[in-house]
């Protein structure tokens, strides 16, 4: 079979006029594809160049098939079955900027590069002082985006009409809102000047956004099927669900240089993104994010297996109906609908969502997704939700490795939180090792001991878990 690359396939070359910060799954399965879908319905006539954010990732193998890879969507689109494969052919090339940052930095002289895309997960928007204007490159995200934007208003000599339409994917509240901030703090800590603060705020634009798919990666249960559907070697092959959402808090201005809109896709631009942020972060990724530790460590390996299975179904339901959906303040009625929604998708019988590919940095996710309906809940009732404290002791119980059967458990985030993780579980101690985490104020922004008997439940929860395992420990939460 014939590896999957351009001498080989006949495939369209759009001009660059995106720049994409992340090279992952949900990106090529969610805005790559809109954008492919959009430029066929339209005359948008726009490819995409990859910047990898971080020092290891794919864009060798992105590179190696020439930017192109097969999306294969599944799932039920009003009553019919969708079983489709595609190949989406608008990434031109890939760039890593830690190995060749002279052709990262020239795409700012790009003059037909409008647009800045970015999904570098929850933890990839933070300023870090640490970096320097002359670093090849910036090791945080927005430093390297800074150093983009404050190469091509030199170059353009201040040029107005060349600024860069910026919409960042990480699901994290007002996105555009905090990444703008961290620019504006790179600007002052680099001393960027006036002028250049100046094109920033009027010539450049940083949106706020939401991204709704479920996006369960590289397909190895099927891949056999689905390259000989094809018909060439691809490494890069995707699955996700039909289901689809971009919200886009922008003027109308924007939504007509990017006219996904127009392209029949279920892309809004809206005065507010919040209700649309809220109620999904809340009901979707937020069940995710504890379903997927407490799940995989009673034995289940997908989502579908978890919301189905007797025991963990009824805890995911729990968090969901009982927890996360009194911390939000919709109409009852449509938030249970919006759950039901939920429920279906997870539960979807054409994609499996494997656990271990949500629990990437889950200490993050948890941060953003979780705490804040721990805490609204308890300010609301007066009491802590067992599930979401049960999901946290299920993340720190994940993050101490080991086996589960004979498979090797590695958590993979931030160096930092798994070494931390390492150093407290090896004094064997829960209660400490709970005191730790919710100590680490590098993580959390603030000490959870703080929060009435939260290291207590932690405690008792991480005990239990480890004394008679994880269903157990459910059981005793839901039962």
């Amino acid at each position: 079979m014939e590896r999957l690359n351009r001498k080989n396939v006949q495939a369209v070359k759009y001009p660059e006029k995106i720049i994409q910060f992340g090279e992952g799954n949900f990106l090529r399965a969610f805005v790559d594809w809109i954008i492919w879908k959009t430029d066929k319905a339209t005359d948008f006539n726009a490819g995409v160049v990859v910047v990898q954010p971080i020092d290891r990732g794919m864009v060798d193998v992105l590179n190696e098939q020439d930017g192109l890879y097969h999306l294969n969507l599944q799932g039920i689109d009003k009553g019919t079955p969708v079983d489709s494969l595609d190949m989406i052919d608008v990434i031109s090339r890939g760039i890593n900027p830690y190995r060749d940052f002279d052709s990262y930095i020239s795409l700012a002289e790009n003059p037909d590069i409008r647009f800045v895309i970015s999904n570098t997960t929850e933890a990839g928007i933070a300023f870090d002082p640490s970096c320097r204007l002359e670093d090849r490159p910036a090791s945080s995200y927005p430093g390297k985006l800074t150093q983009l934007l404050y190469h091509r208003y030199e170059f353009f000599k201040g040029d107005k009409s060349k600024g860069l339409l910026i919409f960042p994917c990480e699901l994290i509240f007002l996105n555009g809102k905090e990444l703008r901030k961290c620019i504006r703090q790179y600007i002052d800590l680099w001393n960027l000047g006036d002028g250049f603060r100046d094109w920033f705020e009027t010539a450049c634009g940083v949106y706020c956004t939401l991204v709704d798919r479920i996006v369960p990666g590289y397909p190895k249960d099927n891949i056999d099927e689905l390259l000989a559907r094809a018909g060439y070697e691809d490494r890069l092959v995707v699955k996700a669900e039909i289901f689809h959402l971009w919200v886009i808090e922008a003027p109308e201005s924007v939504a007509r240089e990017f006219p996904a809109d127009k392209a029949g896709l279920n892309v809004l631009f809206v005065p507010s993104e919040a209700p649309y942020h809220e109620r999904k972060v809340t009901l979707l990724n937020g069940p995710h994010t504890v379903l997927s530790p407490v799940g995989y460590l009673s034995g289940l390996d997908t989502v579908k297996e978890c919301v189905e299975d007797p025991l963990i179904g009824k805890f995911v339901r729990k968090v969901m109906y009982d927890e996360l959906i009194e911390t939000l303040d919709l109409p009852m009625s449509e938030l249970k609908q919006f759950a039901d929604a939920v429920i279906e998708r997870f539960v979807n019988p054409y994609v499996k969502h494997f656990v271990t590919s949500i629990m990437l940095n889950s200490f993050p996710k948890y941060k953003t997704r979780d705490l804040p309906g721990l805490k609204t809940y308890l300010n609301r009732k007066g009491t802590l939700p067992q599930g979401l404290v049960l999901g946290l002791a299920g993340i720190i119980t994940y993050y101490k490795g080991g086996k589960r059967g004979d498979v090797d458990i590695v958590p993979a985030d931030d160096a930092a939180i798994t070494g931390l993780l390492k150093e407290l579980w090896a004094g064997g101690d829960v209660a400490k090792v709970a005191q730790g985490v919710l100590g680490a104020e590098f993580i959390w922004g603030e000490d959870l001991n703080e929060i009435p008997g939260l290291t207590d439940m932690l405690t008792a929860q991480l005990e239990l878990i480890r004394t008679e395992g994880m269903r157990k420990a459910v059981e005793s939460v839901v039962l």
